[in-house]
């Protein structure tokens, strides 16, 4: 009989994915041992890399750095195979993130090429991206750059009343799009900000290291302020009436224990995330499909969504 993370497993693999989700759900393969499936998965990204380098791209091709959470896997993927198609894939994917990506005046990367939403300008920045760009230009030997990057976005986004970062700003009007404590953003920077820390402290750049810890520690306890007593956030993380959300418990997991095995963060936290898996297991449903999350397409409302399913695997690969 399958185990839930089997079975989680091979429902990601069943999802449609966007280059975001292709990058989650291989690094998500790659933490777990499962090689095999992540070089696969690297496979299709090389196949579906724009000409200015972008990975995985599909439909739209308005995304900036949703490609390069594609990149880190590609990348390893040479290291795995010897096969230097993707080892020039991902230079292709470095060069278009320092050369050709759309930049905000003070040089850092915006989300998109557009503005989805009417009368913004496409300067903007997510709360996503800190996942997206900076652990791949990190594990590239741009680590300055990963830095620089993580420090511009959690400029742009913090909210210093809370500590936590809102969603979206168009440094373009000085307006924020989307003016949300978002749980799964601030869930995707720790993630972030994780691997960076982790690239610095191989790189013994002990100070980048200790600068994003000090970073992703003070955005991690003031989520925590908001917990709900299973362990999960609403999805909106100050809004009462907001909707329990499980993917930012999971990201928030799979920090705390990669950052306790790191010696980032106290073994204290280990107990606040084994909570947060214990609960995850009772919304695992016999198909591996993970409820109870914020949900695509539009994630603004509960569903289902692949990168729930990928932090549940990054959760337990680090548990």
């Amino acid at each position: 009989m399958k185990t839930s993370l089997e079975k989680v497993k091979t429902a990601m693999l069943a999802v449609q994915r966007y280059p975001w989700e292709q990058g989650v759900c291989m690094q998500a393969l790659y933490e777990a041992g499962d090689t095999d499936a992540a070089v696969a998965m690297a496979h299709d990204a090389v196949l579906r890399q724009l000409p200015d380098g972008r990975l995985a791209v599909t439909g739209s091709t308005a995304a900036v750095t949703d490609p390069a959470a594609c990149g880190t896997v590609v990348r390893k993927a040479y290291d795995l195979t010897g096969d230097e198609r993707y080892l020039r894939a991902a230079e292709r994917m470095l060069s278009y993130l320092m050369n050709d990506a759309p930049r905000t005046e003070s040089g850092i990367l915006c989300h998109n090429q557009i503005s989805f939403h009417e009368g913004y300008s496409p300067a903007q920045i997510w709360a996503d991206s800190i996942y997206m760009a900076p652990p791949f230009l990190a594990q590239m030997g741009e680590l300055d750059e990963a830095a620089r990057q993580i420090r511009g976005m959690y400029g742009y986004l913090i909210d210093e009343g809370t500590g936590l970062l809102r969603h979206i700003f168009d440094a373009g009007s000085g307006r924020f799009v989307r003016d949300k404590l978002w749980a799964t953003g601030n869930g995707w920077a720790l993630m972030g900000m994780a691997a960076v820390t982790d690239a610095a402290l191989s790189a013994g750049a002990a100070g980048i290291a200790g600068e994003l810890a000090a970073m992703s520690r003070g955005i991690l306890d003031s989520m925590l302020r908001f917990q709900l007593p299973d362990g999960r956030f609403r999805d909106i993380l100050n809004e009462e009436d907001s909707f329990p959300d499980g993917a930012s418990a999971m990201m928030a997991a799979a920090y705390m224990y990669r950052s306790v095995a790191a010696g980032v963060l106290p073994g204290t936290y280990r107990a606040c995330a084994d909570r947060i898996a214990e609960t995850m297991e009772k919304y695992v449903d016999p198909y591996g499909i993970i409820h109870g999350v914020c949900g695509c397409p539009d994630f603004i409302r509960e569903g289902t969504s692949a990168e729930s399913m990928a932090a549940y695997i990054m959760m337990h690969a680090w548990r």
